[in-house]
């Protein structure tokens, strides 16, 4: 079930770009004027437990506080071609291309549409898109570049900025097209499929106690007994450690989405064991077992119990306290990963990912599309992520590569994410 935030008039076209899904059912939010969002938004919410939702900027600025904690969101935003399109039209209709307004596009993605259609930049006024601003300060923005230009349109992708200029001016409207609409729905239940795959995978969780056999013992008495483990597999592993075989969405349960884990804090206080954990997940269950492992090395390491996981691709989650304790992303014990990751636009889980890659990686570049195959995610994602990092001053672009004799020379860039960690300290 994915969830779609829409205004009215872009229906038909979110539900064209829809219809070539199968297996996905859809529910809607439809508004006509942005101050409803958060109340369509709120309903949909709670009258459908959705897999994923799909909105646009408009509204993911309304109603972001409203989304779940895990929940995959795509943004779903116009590209350079819509705006190509929008000049096309333009065109078509005789108008000259500049002067004119436009709102909502970064300034990069204009100048690069601007010197490909080889427009005179100088004579478009750009108005990126911000959150915070409300739909008044952008029909200003329009109405005096029109009293100052004579301009005989302006180019929007907000329909209550539309409205507003309705009798005044022609606003061509730059909105996504259905192929832009279609990949991203299509990555966005390719991510629900890949996280419900990830959740049935089987994960290993190592419990550890310092002291004698006989805690060991009551350790294990008290995973056997734990409801959440009723079908786990639960053995003993060396002389100080009780292992777990369970599905990675039973641990993710068990420690409150890798917040806490009260099972520790129960053997504290009902036994008085001071134990610790680790969970790894892996391609393999000697991976799994080899990664939790070394998590319950690392969970010792703290002054007080806890747990970490570590993943093969990298990751690291913790520590986790034996209470439910702040989730934070640590990567090499930094702790301003999240900061790193709101400015990117970013999950921290995501930034912590490719941290791990670029330690791999070695100071070695590599391409968007390599980029895209290593995180299994898209080419049009990889090179969306490769904008959002260049934004960031998160990547530095090292030249290119001709990959194949035919086509144009591949960009590379190189992961800086260690360094922008290193100066946040």
């Amino acid at each position: 079930m994915i969830g779609l935030v829409v205004h009215a008039g872009h229906r038909a076209r979110f539900a064209d770009a829809a219809s070539t899904l199968t297996g996905v059912e859809f529910a809607w939010a439809v508004y006509e004027r942005e101050d409803e969002i958060r109340d369509r938004v709120a309903g949909l919410l709670r009258d459908h437990r959705l897999d994923g939702l799909l909105l646009g900027l408009a509204p993911y600025a309304k109603a972001r506080d409203l989304l779940p904690a895990g929940l995959p969101v795509t943004v779903t935003r116009s590209a350079a071609l819509d705006l190509a399109l929008a000049w096309a039209r333009a065109r078509g209709n005789g108008w000259p291309a500049t002067p004119v307004s436009v709102d909502t596009f970064t300034t990069e993605t204009i100048d690069e549409v601007a010197a490909a259609l080889d427009l005179d930049r100088t004579a478009i006024s750009s108005l990126p898109f911000d959150p915070e601003q409300p739909v008044a300060e952008v029909v200003a923005f329009h109405r005096e570049h029109l009293a100052r230009t004579g301009a005989p349109y302006v180019i929007s992708v907000r329909m209550d900025v539309a409205a507003a200029l309705d009798g005044q001016t022609t606003v061509l409207h730059a909105l996504a097209t259905p192929g832009t609409i279609r990949a991203d729905l299509h990555e966005l239940a390719l991510r629900v499929h890949t996280r419900r795959a990830d959740a049935q995978r089987f994960a290993a969780g190592l419990f550890l106690v310092p002291g004698e056999s006989g805690d060991l013992d009551r350790l294990q008495h008290l995973l056997i007994d734990t409801p959440e483990f009723a079908d786990a597999w639960i053995d003993r592993r060396g002389t100080r450690g009780v292992l777990v075989f369970a599905p990675a969405s039973l641990f993710e349960s068990v420690t409150q989405h890798w917040v806490g884990l009260p099972v520790l804090a129960e053997a504290r206080e009902t036994l008085g064991i001071r134990a610790v954990a680790g969970f790894g997940i892996g391609t393999s269950a000697r991976l799994s077992v080899t990664l939790a492992e070394r998590a319950a090395a690392r969970a010792e390491q703290d002054t007080d119990p806890g747990a970490y996981l570590f993943t093969g691709d990298g990751m690291t989650i913790g520590p986790m306290g034996a209470p439910a304790t702040p989730l934070t992303y640590t990567y090499r014990e930094h702790g301003e990963i999240e900061l790193l990751a709101g400015r990117a636009g970013l999950s921290p889980a995501t930034l912590s990912r490719l941290a791990a890659i670029e330690r791999t990686l070695d100071g070695h570049p590599l391409s968007p599309a390599e980029l895209a195959r290593t995180l299994g995610i898209t080419d049009p994602s990889g090179r969306r992520l490769i904008r959002k990092l260049t934004s960031a001053d998160l990547v530095v672009e090292t030249g290119s590569a001709q990959e194949s004799r035919k086509g144009r020379p591949t960009r590379l860039y190189r992961l800086a994410i260690t360094p922008a960690l290193d100066a946040t300290r």
